[in-house]
């Protein structure tokens, strides 16, 4: 059967690079299906002449200049990319879009310039008969973190399934991501609810009207995103295909690893396999040196970074009701943080350590220097809790009897329930606010021998190893108040802080970090128990 594909891309890219993503379109394999293939790629201002070179050398290639001169910028940590920029290349594919109608073309092969495809990968596409497919290839969005998919499963870039109003835990958003990451690293195709980048779409797809225009009302980033809702509304099925993974240049640095990707390419395997992907999620940590464990003892580990002024205060005076030590893992305060927490903590061992550079942008850096702190205090409990996080009034005098019943009773942590309180007197309580509707572990045996995995993310990692859940856990009535939304300046700080360290909800959710600034939250009265 013969196909007549339109293979396209918006171009704005290096010459090294895009020398290799030429490269990877002449070695398409197409003659096994019969195909014609047209390119056609828009010129969008780049500073060489591979294009044209490219079009001299084959027919059936057209360049198109592009519009509006603007500035894509990227280093070697990652890309950055402005609206203005996304409805441009938007405008583009749109474009690519009516030209393959016009040309009556069977198919568009959307492919991004960063990007050396297997020969095999446009073949195998047209072979799954599906109307939008996207083949998966991994990305590590920014140098210290893991690789991941271009492909989502929901929202902006959710990699867990869910229902509507079902709440779930950390651990079980956790849970799930790591099911869905697993299943894309197993040769397959796979129905997705968002995709890009490496994508064949039908022409049933482009006359049912898909596009990349914004959809004004529709809040996510990215022109892919708007396409995918778009899509499925018009009834369209998404679908990831993971046999044949192309390599992402993402940064010039990385093509010494495409010299091993093309040496491979006849035994074709992901760029992140099943193994990877566990390693990097649960790497093992190295067995602890032999410690000893003071029975009873009860050390609170601590995180501060810039906290004078705050809830430090009040926070530290009652910890000194119920603890024996106290680890400081200060992250180069700018202020008098760390001469607050002597002051306050003059009558209780201290271990205070600063930082001379922060790391608060890679947090799962500073859990593991803070859990390491704690360990060398030898105590038998370690409780973890943030500047702006206290127990309730009646907690400081039954913690200690607490922990001596789990102790005998050889419970492992305990979870407690966690109030985001919105004044000094209300919490919230709504659909994207529920941490108070269960547990979440706060304090935590210390066990000699005990091999820790972390979840390695560098924002919201956790506080604790998440195998500590493996322990034998219990949960306590106690409450505890969390402090850091009860000042509207605090909201506003945390919202531009999430919007700067996690702007596509990678390890968060972006419906929640816009709900901060609700200015009409549903609040409850905080009463005593």
């Amino acid at each position: 059967m013969n196909h007549h594909v339109l293979i396209a891309s918006p171009v704005k890219q290096k010459e090294c690079i895009l020398s290799e993503f030429l490269d990877s379109l002449i070695r398409l394999e197409a003659r096994s299906l019969d195909m014609e293939l047209d390119f056609t790629f828009i010129d969008d201002h780049n500073d060489h002449a591979l294009l044209s070179r490219f079009a001299l050398e084959r027919p059936n290639v057209q360049i198109l200049p592009g519009d509006t001169v603007g500035d894509y910028l990227r280093d070697e940590s990652t890309h950055y990319w402005q609206e203005d920029l996304i409805w441009k290349v938007a405008r583009y594919k749109d474009h690519f879009i009516k030209m393959a109608l016009d040309k009556g073309c069977d198919y568009l092969f959307l492919v991004d310039s960063d990007l050396y495809l297997d020969p095999n990968t446009l073949t195998h596409l047209l072979s799954l008969k599906k109307d939008i497919v996207s083949e998966v290839f991994w990305t590590s969005w920014r140098p210290e973190l893991i690789p991941l998919p271009q492909v989502w499963l929901k929202d902006q870039y959710t990699l867990y399934d869910s229902r509507r109003r079902e709440t779930l835990s950390e651990e079980e958003m956790n849970k799930r991501t790591k099911e869905f990451l697993h299943m894309l690293c197993c040769p397959g195709t796979y129905r997705v609810g968002g995709l890009g980048a490496c994508t064949l779409i039908s022409r049933r797809a482009l006359e049912r009207g898909v596009s990349f225009q914004e959809i004004y009302n529709l809040g996510f980033t990215g022109e892919d995103r708007h396409f995918c809702v778009r899509a499925a509304a018009l009834g369209l099925e998404l679908y990831a295909d993971t046999h044949y993974p192309p390599f992402h240049i993402y940064r010039e640095s990385e093509l010494e690893k495409l010299i091993d990707y093309k040496k491979g390419l006849k035994n074709t395997k992901p760029q992140a396999s099943v193994e990877d992907i566990t390693l990097q999620l649960q790497p093992k940590s190295p067995s602890p040196a032999p410690q000893t464990v003071n029975p009873g003892k009860i050390t609170l580990a601590m995180l501060v970074r810039n906290e004078s002024g705050r809830h430090l205060a009040l926070v530290l005076k009652q910890a000194t009701e119920y603890i024996d030590h106290a680890v400081i893992l200060d992250d180069a305060s700018e202020d008098n943080t760390a001469q607050l927490c002597r002051e306050i903590l003059q009558e209780i061992p201290l271990t205070l350590h600063s930082n001379k550079e922060p790391l608060f942008h890679n947090e799962i850096l500073l859990r593991k220097q803070l859990w390491e702190m704690a360990l060398s205090t030898n105590p038998e409990w370690i409780i973890i809790l943030d500047a702006d996080e206290m127990f309730e009034e009646e907690a400081p005098k039954q913690l200690r009897e607490l922990l001596s019943l789990s102790s005998s009773s050889k419970i492992d942590y305990l979870s407690f329930r966690l109030f985001d309180l919105w004044t000094e007197t209300q919490y919230r309580d709504d659909q994207l606010w529920q941490a108070h509707k269960w547990y979440r572990p706060f304090i935590v045996r210390n066990i000699p021998g005990f091999q820790t995995q972390w979840h390695e993310t560098p924002q919201h990692c956790g506080r604790f190893p998440q195998n500590i859940i493996d322990l034998h856990g219990g949960t306590s009535s106690l409450r505890i108040k969390h402090l850091g939304w009860v000042r509207p300046q605090d909201r506003l700080a945390k919202y531009y802080r999430y919007k700067q360290l996690d702007p596509n909800g990678i390890y968060g959710n972006l419906e929640q970090y816009r709900s901060i600034l609700d200015p009409s939250p549903n609040l409850v009265e905080w009463k005593s128990e």
